[in-house]
């Protein structure tokens, strides 16, 4: 909860806002990267979409700083009006260049169901040099509550292509649950951005063919159109080859 990272700060002396711990949030991780309000980021994104956050909660999935140190390969923005409902989903897309993105959309009622929240975007931000920019983003999203889950199928025009998913449950933030995470998942940043390059190297050998740097800002115009719908959840054997 971002109207609520002074109360954070003061849980556990394992956690930090904006200042050194084992675990650690510091705002200039995210948005424009400058330790401004994070805050005031999701208003002006919001803003943009003529959407009124005020008496609104905000939340942020991502994970923290452990040791210093932290990769977010997606963070998500729940921005919602006063009146609870969810507004608008800001998802915060980062590659392994240190660039980063972030797609605002705003939440339809004909995109909310019993399954979560489903949302499409045109890929318009390079993130790996094995899949191609003609992409389009599908997500699945259930809001936090006592857990939280989100899917993410990209497909171009032939179909699905890689499909990525994570569940959290909630957790108490004091000492005794930062111990229990730190002894069970040590060093979980630096594995996810292992695994990443590992999995890089895999196609790399196997001959993928790559996929040249774009620039941050990536021209509209590389986006495909709109896309069919593919609800289901086999990853396609091409990202495979």
């Amino acid at each position: 909860d971002l109207d609520r990272l002074d109360a954070a700060d003061r849980q556990t002396p394992l956690f930090g806002v904006n200042r050194a711990a084992l675990y650690s949030f510091n705002e200039a991780d995210h948005g424009h990267r400058d330790g401004s309000s994070l805050r005031t980021y999701a208003q002006g994104r919001a803003t943009e979409h003529g959407i009124d956050l005020t008496g609104g909660r905000v939340m942020l999935l991502c994970y923290p700083r452990l040791l210093g140190y932290t990769f977010n390969p997606l963070s998500v923005y729940f921005c919602y009006r006063v009146d609870g409902g969810l507004a608008l989903i800001i998802y915060e897309v980062r590659n392994t260049f240190g660039d980063i993105h972030a797609y605002a959309l705003p939440v339809n009622p004909d995109e909310v169901s019993h399954a979560g929240i489903r949302q499409q975007q045109d890929k318009l931000f390079y993130v790996s040099p094995f899949v191609e920019m003609a992409m389009r983003y599908h997500f699945r999203i259930s809001p936090p509550a006592d857990s939280v889950q989100l899917r993410i199928l990209e497909i171009d025009h032939e179909g699905p292509l890689l499909a990525a998913t994570f569940k959290g449950h909630r957790r108490a933030l004091n000492t005794e649950e930062l111990l229990r995470s730190f002894c069970a998942l040590p060093l979980v940043t630096l594995k996810i951005v292992a695994a990443i390059h590992w999995e890089a190297l895999r196609l790399w050998l196997k001959g993928v063919r790559l996929v040249p740097r774009q620039n941050a800002a990536i021209d509209e115009s590389l986006a495909i159109g709109k896309s069919r719908e593919y609800t289901s959840p086999v990853l396609s054997a091409r990202s495979k080859r």
